[in-house]
């Protein structure tokens, strides 16, 4: 009988928050195409700092950490491209992404 291990399940649960986060976020600028509210430096900081923990992972040769951070990266750094981008070109990707909006 495997024992209970309460260090993977926090390890999930801090997986699945992390990734969540961003999801609601690039979800509501693709429905909206808005991104004014957002601020580019804290995005820009959140970025680096993922992409440091997604090498640090990859270093290492952690999945867990690989894994994570490759699609936090990814979620945070569309938010900061679409931030980025001029609104008329941020409208037009979220039409594109969604086309019912």
């Amino acid at each position: 009988m495997q024992s209970f291990d309460l260090v993977l399940v926090i390890g999930i649960l801090a997986t699945l928050c992390s990734t969540a986060s961003f999801a609601p976020q690039a979800w509501k600028i693709i429905k909206t195409g808005d991104t004014k509210s957002l601020s580019t430096p804290m995005y820009a900081v959140t970025v680096c700092g993922f992409a440091l923990w997604l090498a640090y992972g990859l270093a290492r040769t952690e999945w867990p950490l690989i894994v994570t951070n490759a699609t936090c990266l990814g979620l945070s750094a569309f938010i900061l491209v679409m931030k980025i981008l001029p609104s008329a070109i941020t409208r037009r990707v979220s039409q594109t992404l969604n086309p019912k909006s």
